[in-house]
């Protein structure tokens, strides 16, 4: 396989991605992939591509403007409607390449991207398929998960920063993950795992934060609500312990999605990721791209 670095326009401004290309004689299925919140493509995607990849579909792995080697200004600016311009804009960019088969094009999502892949492919008719991997599917019930105090303290930093932003000011800044307690985005017991994600050694220098304006959008968001629109097989990968996405209400959306397949594990958000959760998953989405994406 070949892993091409490559850059698409957004809104005026680039996002950085990676391409892979199987050994293939003829244009591959491409993926379309990113990564959760204020995640960027290093922190495992490449494990999941290459193994796609090898099992022959092409894959289009791209960062958020904000994030990462993307540009926009200012940085660590997660926005939703920002991120679902990037999926729209890396969907045109897959389809306009001619060393994949654009037409033949899916969705692969994880965490807070397992939502935007929902509301994108409910937006686009022409989507193949879409891969929904411990999705964010309901705003209300994620923000239940946090505890009540670490909440309060977000919404006054969210407020903050977001009469700081009308003014002109600097971002107000918030931690994405914390350990219990801390005022972060994610107060779960694990979601210091979000950090395990990392390469070696990128931990320290790795910006643990985002504007903290987000808070006032996350309550608001649910992209869960779109399922019944999509008319293409999703397959919903939903981890039984989510302490992020809890499962019960990803799993009442998922049911309302005309041609959806469930597949439940009995692990926390962060596990699917690594060891042996994550060969079940990918083994799991590989037999799903098979038969739904199938070459031609």
């Amino acid at each position: 396989m070949q892993r091409l670095d490559v850059r698409f326009p957004s809104q005026g401004q680039q996002c950085g991605a990676w391409l892979y290309l199987p050994a293939s004689p003829r244009p591959a299925p491409v993926i379309v992939m990113a990564h959760g919140l204020g995640g960027t493509r290093v922190m495992r995607l490449d494990a999941f591509a290459e193994r796609f990849c090898a099992a022959g579909y092409a894959c289009l792995v791209f960062g958020y403007r904000h994030f990462g080697d993307s540009e926009g200004e200012p940085r660590q600016l997660l926005d939703v409607q920002k991120q679902l311009q990037d999926w729209k804009a890396a969907a045109a960019f897959a389809r306009s390449r001619k060393d994949v088969d654009g037409r033949r094009l899916v969705l692969w999502g994880t965490s807070f991207s397992g939502g935007h892949v929902l509301s994108t492919a409910a937006d686009d008719g022409q989507v193949t398929a879409v891969i929904a991997q411990c999705p964010f599917t309901d705003g209300l019930a994620s923000a239940l998960a946090l505890d009540p105090l670490s909440s309060m303290r977000v919404t006054a930093l969210a407020v903050r920063d977001q009469l700081g932003a009308w003014l002109g000011a600097a971002p107000v800044m918030v931690a994405t993950a914390g350990k219990p307690g801390a005022t972060a985005l994610m107060t779960a017991p694990d979601a210091m795992d979000y950090l395990k994600l990392l390469p070696a050694g990128a931990e320290a220098s790795f910006p643990n934060y985002v504007a903290a304006r987000f808070g006032l959008q996350i309550i608001r968001y649910f992209p869960g609500r779109k399922t019944a629109k999509i008319a293409c097989p999703v397959l919903f990968c939903v981890c039984e312990t989510d302490s992020v996405a809890p499962a019960a209400a990803t799993l009442r959306h998922a049911q309302r999605a005309p041609r959806g397949e469930i597949k439940r594990y009995p692990e926390g958000h962060f596990d699917i990721y690594v060891g042996d959760a994550f060969e079940r998953v990918v083994h799991d989405q590989i037999h799903f791209l098979h038969r739904v994406v199938p070459f031609a």
